[in-house]
């Protein structure tokens, strides 16, 4: 049977519909130079409502005195308050748990990486699962179970550890160098496996030919760490290094667990603590918003020059 072929309709009475334009809305938002800023707008939304907006309310706040249904701007006068012995405490034990914690939360991961990425550990998948499992609980829940192991009374764990060891028990939550050491013991628990994972990661950027390089020149395993597999981790190492910083600064839940009412002397004191009792407790907004306001031009300042000082901003091969 032979096909009809189709043809098209000329007779006069017919006419072509016309090709419909693209709204020029939707020509707009398809865009190559429009569709990057849309896929990125939620971040930028929710940066301008959530980080941005409150900082610039804090650092109004900052100007006022503020009480039930009265706001008075009030100058410089908060400011002149931050500065007193007991902020100067509160930024020397946020200084000494930062500059711990940015040592053991850099060090020790570069090496358990190096290891768990080396052939001589077995059960690698287990141990990377084990370490990165505390990043998953709450830090109350956490603090809450330290404090158990490190309670006062002698048949506390540590204290029952320190007794087979011929020590004296501990009052650990009482002495400055303990309390210390159970803030930057929680918080190294904690975030040591995530940072694990930064340089797991970054360790399977590095060539394997550099490896087998340094192998034929009979170069040491110490001397391939140190000319192989740190430069290729120096972008992380200063990632690390800074969001560990800013997260030191911005401790309060490592304290809060320990002393929720206050330290004696004030020992786990930190500088957002200080903000909590001023701002929440005392219900002095203005003064709590001061302590903010300089707490967030520390952090700028220290984390700049931490910058600086490794280089991030230079250009390579500079």
């Amino acid at each position: 049977m032979s096909q009809t072929p189709l043809s098209r309709n000329t007779s006069p009475e017919y006419t072509v519909p016309p090709i419909k334009e693209p709204n020029k809305l939707f020509k707009f938002l398809n865009s190559k130079k429009v569709v990057p800023y849309i896929f990125v707008s939620p971040f930028i939304i929710s940066f301008l409502i959530f980080s941005l907006y409150p900082a610039i309310q804090a650092i109004i706040m900052s100007f006022q005195s503020i009480l039930p249904g009265q706001i008075e701007f009030i100058g410089m006068r908060n400011y002149s308050r931050v500065f007193n012995p007991t902020f100067y405490k509160a930024l020397s034990n946020t200084s000494i748990y930062v500059v711990l914690t940015v040592v053991i939360l850099v060090i020790f991961p570069i090496i358990l990486a190096v290891l768990l990425d080396s052939k001589i550990v077995k059960f690698k998948t287990f141990f990377r699962a084990s370490l990165f499992m505390p990043a998953l609980a709450s830090t109350i829940v956490s603090g809450m179970v330290f404090r158990l192991m490190f309670g006062e009374t002698d048949t506390a764990t540590a204290n029952q550890i320190l007794g087979w060891m011929g020590i004296a028990p501990v009052d650990w939550r009482f002495n400055a160098w303990s309390g210390m050491f159970l803030m930057v013991l929680l918080c190294s628990w904690k975030w040591m496996g995530v940072n694990i994972l930064y340089f797991l990661a970054a360790l399977q950027n590095v060539p394997k030919e550099l490896y087998e390089a340094a192998d034929i020149d009979g170069a040491s395993s110490l001397k391939k760490f140190i000319y192989v597999t740190l430069p290729f981790l120096k972008p992380v190492t200063i990632f690390v290094g800074t969001i560990s910083v800013i997260a030191g600064f911005r401790m309060f839940e490592e304290s809060f667990v320990f002393w929720e009412a206050g330290s004696p002397g004030n020992i786990g004191l930190t500088v957002v603590g200080y903000l909590y009792q001023q701002g929440i407790q005392q219900n002095d907004m203005g003064f709590g918003a001061a302590i903010g306001v300089v707490l967030m031009l520390i952090i700028f300042i220290v984390s700049f020059i931490q910058l600086i000082l490794t280089g991030a901003f230079k250009k390579e091969g500079q």
